[in-house]
Formats: structure tokens, C-alpha cells, sequence
């Protein structure tokens, strides 16, 4: 937009100033040569009292030599009895035609003003003087270039203006869509100081209530789930309180084996409260959001020259995460593909699916990670991280119960699994119960 701004600012200047300049500068050209010709008539129109006075050839001769134009043998006297003091430049028919009145005949090398001076008795006497080119454009070239640098001025002024104006836009529109993205990306706190248009106000203004009213949302949701978190787990723990206290035959098993699974239940609704956004499926499809995302992935792997494939994504299986997640995750894992191996290089993306898991893993040929041990736990902070991008995949899988691994892939490079449970994870077995249980009988 700043770029646009300039170039459009650039335009209409320039035309402007075209459209000025060069007809002042034409109309320069013309008062320099008018200014020459006027010289030139002032001293063809000095020599007539002169030539009121005497029609001798040398005293003639010396009015010539103490003019400017006589002294560079530019002027002439044509004598009535036809005598010429000088050296002529016009023809005797041009100087027949001058005799009636004065004209600015075209010659070689320049212009020849002609003024006939009116003698007694009838007589006509033709004074010549010759204009040079050089002293009909003397001063022009001069007055080109200051109107020249006038308007290359005028032109970086308003390119100034006009970038000024335009950055002033753009840093508004920047933080707009900056602010834009963090709140996409779940920082919930930002905000952005409303400037530039009135319109980008406007548009500010409303991000900044958008942002509130969202965070006053998920704050809700989240109380709401913690309170239904603590109103569900009391009775669940005196629940299983008492089953302890029940023994071991079937039925104590049986209430036991409820609580396990009531739990579990609650478990799974929680997570879904908390992780579903407002309006937004706690599940989505895994195969039609990897064709979909492969699909992105595609124009820039043929950019790339890079072979990709796509491998068991055919029918539908559904995961219980939101759709959002899923493919940020399976955008990061791809994208460090294309960070962090050279073009040209393969990857395969395939589906699996079995009793429950669901595997989305990604291979690639390039050279691989060089701690695979340690990837993922360097991927849950900032400090010391790989770069791979990891978190995000990690965190989508072990809220499903699953988890990720990084090995080598058959491929050559690195292999990254994302394990996603279609169901919530079984419960940690109760060590106290099974203690008692491996206590011999007496």
C-alpha cells in the first residue's frame, strides 16, 4: 500500500510539473530569442541618424565599427546607391523584399534582422545586424535546468509527503493485522492503539471490543468448567472412597469398575468443554483435514520440486479435536519439512488408524534430526528448542490421551508421529487396590 501510495503520489506530480514546465520552458526559448531580435533592431535603429546625416562609405563604416554587432562583423549597411559596408548574409532578392519593412530572415549559422531607415529625397538605406543561434538560446539552458530542478524538487517533496501519509496508514493497518494474528494465536491480552484514518479508528476500535468480548467468553467457559470440574469430583472421589471400603467380591469389583468408567466420562467432558471454542466441533475428520491441508501444501511442493504423497487419507476418521488445532499441528510438523530440508526433497504424510489410535506421521528423505531423543522435549519451551515446531503437535496429541515421537524415517530423514486417541485415555490402575489384591490371603 506505502509502495502504491508513492508511485501514485510519483504520477500525478510528475504530470503535473510535465505539464508545466515544458510550455514555460518553450515560452524561456521564445523570450530569449525575442530579447536577441530587440537587441538587434536597437542597434540596426542607432545607426539612422548616421545615415539621416551622410551617405559616406567611411564615415559609415566607422558608426559600424563602434557598435557591439560592428565590432563582430554582425552588422551591415546597405547604401542607397547600392554600396554594402560589411559582409552581407542575405540574398538581393530577401534585401529587395526587406526595403518595404522590417524582417527576420533565416540564415546559416542564424537569423538576419533587416530594418530599412528612410533617407531624404526618397532614398531607403537597409541596415542588416546577424543573430547567432547561440545568442537566440543564450540563457536558456541555464533557466531549463532551474525549472528543471524546481520541479524534481516539487516531485520529492510530495513523494515525502505522500510516503509520510501512506507509512502512517500502513503502521495502523500492520498493528491491526498484527493484533489480528496474536489473537489467533491465543494471546488473548493484546490490543492495538487505534490511529491513522478515521476508518482504521473505526476498525481498531471494534478489534479492541471484538478482543474483549472474547476474552470475557473463554473466561466464562473456563469458570464454568472448572466449577463443573469441582462440583463432579467431590462426589466422585467420596464415590470412590466408599468402594475401597466395600471388599473384594463381584460386586465391590463391579462399583469400582462404574466409578473407573464415571470418571473417565467426566474426564472426557471437561476436556471438550475446555478445548472446544465458541461454535466450534470438539471433533473434526482427520483424512478430509489432511487431503485439505495437503492440498495447500501442494502448489508450494511443485514450486519446490519436491515428490509428496499421500497415503491412507481415503475414507473418514474422526478424532476429538477441533479442527483449528489439528491443522495447526499438521501445518507445523509439514512446514518444518520445507524449513528444515533442502528442495527437492520427499516426504510422505500418512494416515493410520487402529483399535482407537489414530497415527497422522510424517516422513521425510532429508537429513534428519540429530538429537531424536531429546526433540521433543526441547519443542515444549522456547530455550534450547530444536526449531522444529514440536509444541504445537505435542500438545494436540496428549490432550487426546496420545503423544509424539520423533524417529528416523525409512525414508533417510526424520519421522514425526502424531498418536491421537479416538477415545479418552483408560485410568492409571489404583495402586492401593492393588496392593490389597497382591496381599497373600491368611
Amino acid at each position: 500500500m506505502r509502495r502504491t501510495v508513492v508511485l501514485v503520489a510519483l504520477a500525478v506530480t510528475s504530470m503535473v510539473a510535465l505539464a508545466f514546465l515544458i510550455p514555460l520552458g518553450l515560452m524561456i526559448r521564445e523570450m530569449a530569442r525575442d530579447q536577441a531580435m530587440s537587441d538587434a533592431e536597437r542597434q540596426a535603429v542607432a545607426l539612422a541618424p548616421v545615415l539621416a546625416t551622410t551617405d559616406d562609405r567611411g564615415l559609415v563604416g566607422k558608426a559600424v565599427a563602434s557598435t557591439r554587432a560592428g565590432q563582430l562583423n554582425r552588422l551591415v549597411v546597405h547604401l542607397p546607391d547600392g554600396a554594402v559596408v560589411g559582409t552581407t548574409r542575405v540574398s538581393a532578392a530577401e534585401l529587395a523584399q526587406a526595403r518595404a519593412r522590417a524582417a527576420t530572415i533565416e540564415v546559416p549559422g542564424g537569423a538576419a534582422f533587416v530594418q530599412p531607415i528612410a533617407l531624404d529625397g526618397g532614398r531607403t538605406a537597409v541596415v542588416e545586424v546577424f543573430v547567432a543561434e547561440a545568442d537566440q538560446v543564450r540563457g536558456v539552458w541555464r533557466s531549463w535546468l532551474v525549472l528543471g530542478a524546481v520541479g524534481l524538487l516539487l516531485v520529492i517533496g510530495s513523494l515525502l509527503v505522500a510516503d509520510r501519509l501512506a507509512a502512517q496508514t500502513v503502521r495502523a493497518t500492520i498493528r491491526l493485522a498484527d493484533a489480528s494474528s496474536a489473537l489467533g494465536a491465543g494471546d488473548l491480552g493484546v490490543r492495538v492503539d487505534p490511529s491513522g484514518p478515521p476508518e482504521l479508528v473505526a476498525a481498531g476500535q471494534a478489534f479492541n471490543t471484538m478482543a474483549d468480548r472474547v476474552r470475557q467468553l473463554l473466561a466464562a467457559e473456563r469458570e464454568m468448567a472448572a466449577d463443573l470440574s469441582h462440583r463432579l469430583r467431590t462426589p466422585l472421589t467420596a464415590l470412590r472412597l466408599n468402594a475401597e471400603a466395600l471388599g473384594d467380591d463381584q460386586a465391590a469389583e463391579q462399583t469400582r469398575i462404574a466409578i473407573d468408567r464415571l470418571e473417565r466420562e467426566v474426564d472426557l467432558v471437561i476436556t471438550s468443554a475446555r478445548r472446544a471454542g465458541p461454535g466450534e466441533d470438539a471433533d473434526c475428520d482427520v483424512a478430509a483435514l489432511l487431503r485439505e491441508r495437503l492440498e495447500f501444501w501442494s502448489a508450494l511442493a511443485e514450486d519446490q520440486q519436491r515428490p509428496w504423497s499421500l497415503r491412507g487419507a481415503d475414507g473418514s476418521v474422526s478424532v476429538p479435536v477441533p479442527a483449528t488445532e489439528l491443522a495447526a499441528s499438521v501445518d507445523a510438523v509439514v512446514g518444518n519439512v520445507f524449513r528444515h530440508t533442502p528442495e527437492r526433497t520427499e516426504f510422505v504424510v500418512s494416515l493410520q488408524c487402529n483399535d482407537g489410535v489414530v497415527g497422522v506421521i510424517v516422513e521425510d528423505a532429508g537429513p534428519g534430526v540429530a538429537e531424536l531423543s531429546g526433540a521433543v522435549e526441547r519443542g515444549r519451551s522456547s530455550a534450547g528448542s530444536t526449531g522444529l515446531g514440536l509444541d504445537i503437535a505435542r500438545r494436540v496429541a496428549e490432550s487426546t490421551g496420545g503423544r509424539l515421537a520423533v524417529d528416523r524415517s525409512s525414508l533417510g530423514g526424520a519421522r514425526v508421529c502424531m498418536w491421537l486417541w479416538q477415545r479418552p485415555a483408560a485410568p492409571r490402575p489404583n495402586r492401593r487396590r492393588d496392593r490389597r489384591r497382591a496381599r497373600p490371603i491368611r
